[in-house]
């Protein structure tokens, strides 16, 4: 209990980051996310092709590689210069994403066919058949497998603290330099980690018992 006491600002910093960064890259990989997976489906070759093309590259990457990218190569292109935290949150974005298509692209088939066909027979386009008919029931049907990406993109975020992002997987090294024990220091990450996977979990049964009731 010391070790978190007399280190409580370390802690309270690397953890905020860790929410910010979690957030706000969950909140842009569910918009991109859902773009791409509506791409997948999409009846225009050029998008399902661009959307499958995305997830097969991006998906293969290995996330500190395209954190990498964006933390060191974009930089080298010209391009205005940004903080290696927005860096990271471009790269935990675009990388999660790909995730979330793929999740998507699998609830969206699990939507009975008859639906899309009736929509499209009374008028709607393909975008509003997708919208407000075929991703309302798509999400409700992959909320688990959902709330399992959004949880590892909680873990992900510790990527970041190989490249001078204060975060929750950084508290070792700058407590190591306090002369802290690092298995004690791990321990009291790791278990404040299990506290917010145990809050997604707790979102994930809520919003599994209310739209379960909405059906």
């Amino acid at each position: 209990m010391g070790t978190l006491l007399n280190n409580l600002d370390i802690f309270t910093i690397g953890f905020r980051n860790t929410v910010i960064l979690f957030l706000v890259s969950g909140f842009f990989s569910l918009i991109l996310g859902t773009l791409v997976g509506a791409m997948r489906v999409s009846p225009i070759p050029a998008l399902r092709t661009f959307g499958t093309l995305y997830v097969n590259v991006v998906r293969n990457t290995p996330l500190t590689l395209v954190m990498f990218f964006f933390a060191f190569g974009y930089p080298k292109l010209g391009l205005p210069e940004i903080d290696f935290t927005v860096s990271a949150i471009v790269a935990l974005s675009i990388y999660t994403a790909t995730y979330v298509a793929e999740v998507l692209r699998a609830g969206i088939n699990t939507v009975p066919v008859g639906q899309a066909e009736a929509a499209r027979a009374i008028g709607l386009p393909f975008t509003q058949t997708l919208t407000l008919i075929v991703l309302p029931q798509a999400f409700r049907s992959v909320l688990p497998p959902l709330f399992s990406v959004l949880i590892a993109l909680l873990k992900n975020t510790t990527v970041a603290a190989g490249f001078s992002v204060t975060e929750a997987g950084a508290i070792r090294a700058y407590l190591a330099e306090r002369g802290e024990p690092a298995l004690v220091v791990l321990l009291w990450v790791a278990f404040f980690f299990v506290i917010l996977v145990l809050i997604l979990a707790q979102l994930q049964r809520y919003f599994e018992k209310k739209w379960k009731v909405a059906r």
